[in-house]
């Protein structure tokens, strides 16, 4: 399913953001309404943090951090706080910001101590030598930078927990990928019309060997150009990688002149013809914002300037 918000001309949004907080199997029939209204409620919060970044004038990468942090610190979700367990449980986290006006990007992959993988994946960015740091030496980095550490157990939640016992009791194969791909992230453009894109996850439930998925790679499930646009992903992450489907997002937006809609969808019929399934969030220099999803439903929520306002999560 593709969905297109877009305002353009003399009536450009003056900024718009666009979240998800992960795609999946979820249906009418298999949320119930007290699920629904806390997943919504969850969704239109974060949303609300980035909108107070961008209508108080603040830039898109502050927007877009702002957003994931709450999703982070959500147990709702499958990041931060709330992230699912390693086959050997444990909680191995995910992040990536790029900031489109300069292309300048950081990302962790397998930290377990840094409380906003997100904020240690923009210190990186901002404060490091390198784009990708993983494991103990990120979070070394982490510790070197301030950026806030916490025990092992804020992440851990009993539902997680549960959901690892059931993989492993029903011995269902190498992982979980029952479609629950609960990934988070975000894309805004702002009053500059500068674009930036964040992600973070806490990969699969039951992964193994240090697994990374899609998320924290630059070009594959997070990116942001502001000669095209900014894409943050969720979805099966191994085909995800392979397609590169961030980056050939904006890619065929720049050099094909594909819309937002147009390439997004492109994109993931790609993925699905390697097997796999997702969705992604686009925000465009001007103004508009595409959300587009192979699964039965994606959490997700999208605003502009211009008062629209958007929360939903079925397809």
């Amino acid at each position: 399913m593709t969905e297109t918000s877009e305002t353009t001309g003399a009536g450009a949004a003056r900024w718009s953001i666009a979240i998800h907080g992960g795609a999946g199997s979820m249906t009418p029939e298999t949320m119930d309404a007290a699920g629904v209204a806390l997943h919504e409620a969850a969704l239109s919060a974060a949303l609300a943090a980035g909108e107070a970044v961008l209508a108080g004038g603040g830039s898109a990468i502050d927007a877009v951090t702002a957003a994931v942090v709450v999703l982070e610190d959500d147990p709702l979700f499958n990041a931060g706080r709330g992230a699912v367990f390693t086959y050997h449980g444990t909680n191995e986290l995910d992040a990536a910001v790029m900031d489109g006006a300069t292309r300048s990007a950081g990302a962790v992959a397998g930290v377990t101590h840094t409380k906003n993988p997100v904020k240690l994946a923009r210190k990186v960015m901002e404060a490091g030598p390198h784009v990708f740091l993983s494991g103990a030496g990120a979070e070394e980095f982490a510790r070197e930078q301030g950026v806030e550490q916490c025990d092992e157990d804020w992440f851990a939640t009993e539902e997680r927990w549960r959901q690892l016992q059931e993989l492993k009791a029903r011995k269902l194969g190498w992982f979980d990928d029952g479609l629950k791909y609960g990934t988070v992230g975000a894309v805004a453009r702002d009053a500059a019309g500068h674009v930036a894109a964040a992600t973070s996850t806490g990969g699969l439930t039951g992964k193994r060997w240090n697994r990374i998925g899609d998320s924290p790679v630059i070009g594959a499930g997070t990116y942001a150009d502001d000669r095209a646009g900014a894409v943050s992903c969720t979805g099966s992450g191994e085909q995800f990688i392979r397609t590169g489907v961030a980056h050939e997002i904006c890619a065929r937006m720049r050099l094909a002149g594909e819309s937002a809609q147009a390439a997004a969808g492109a994109v993931l019929a790609e993925v699905g013809a390697m097997g796999g399934v997702g969705g992604v969030i686009v925000a465009t220099p001007a103004g508009e914002t595409a959300m587009a999803f192979t699964t039965p439903g994606m959490f997700r929520a999208r605003s502009d300037s211009t008062g629209a306002r958007e929360v939903a999560i079925f397809g």
